[in-house]
């Protein structure tokens, strides 16, 4: 098989919703995903630092991005995952993570994610399953940029940290319980 085919069999998903560290773990476990990295997407500042996304001037959100092969996982399972593993009815907060880093938010790498994360959401608020409204941003992806290494896999790099150990685990742990069909092997 030439790369060119191989390639055209993965498709890309970019995510933000809270903190990146809790997405990769969790993307990272399900099947179909070949690789996640956390990055910065959705703002104005080129190249920014983790320090300088922080302070929330930079407009970017702290997002994953997806690799994955559509034949064994679609965007929609890919977004059902992540509509229970976040609250997507907080604007500009996950927990006590303040500030618009932190928002949920789809960015769609084409037209047909685009519809399909417009259906998921309004299945979702079809059936009432928060008491407020869904504020995830749908947006097209602009420019994703990496972020620093030490970033990469901190879940599986610092499970006793505290911050993985508080919030990161039981949103691993309800993700592996919720879909444990989905599980890589």
């Amino acid at each position: 098989m030439t790369a060119m085919t191989d390639e055209a069999v993965r498709e890309t998903a970019t995510l933000a919703g809270g903190c990146f560290w809790c997405l990769e773990a969790v993307y990272n476990e399900l099947r179909g995903v070949e690789k996640v990295v956390s990055g910065y997407a959705g703002g104005f500042t080129p190249n920014p630092s983790y320090e300088f996304v922080c302070t929330g001037m930079s407009g970017h959100a702290e997002v994953v991005q997806i690799t994955f092969d559509p034949a064994a996982v679609s965007f929609r399972e890919l977004l059902e995952v992540f509509f229970v593993i976040h609250d997507p009815t907080t604007l500009n907060r996950q927990g006590m993570d303040i500030g618009t880093q932190y928002r949920s938010a789809i960015y769609y790498h084409s037209p047909e994610q685009m519809r399909t994360a417009t259906d998921v959401i309004a299945d979702l608020t079809a059936a009432g399953v928060w008491d407020d409204p869904i504020v995830t941003e749908l947006e097209p992806i602009a420019e994703f940029y990496p972020a620093e290494e030490y970033h990469q896999r901190y879940f599986e790099r610092n499970p006793g940290q505290g911050y993985c150990r508080a919030v990161v685990a039981p949103k691993v742990a309800k993700f592996r319980q919720k879909f444990f069909e989905k599980l890589k092997k």
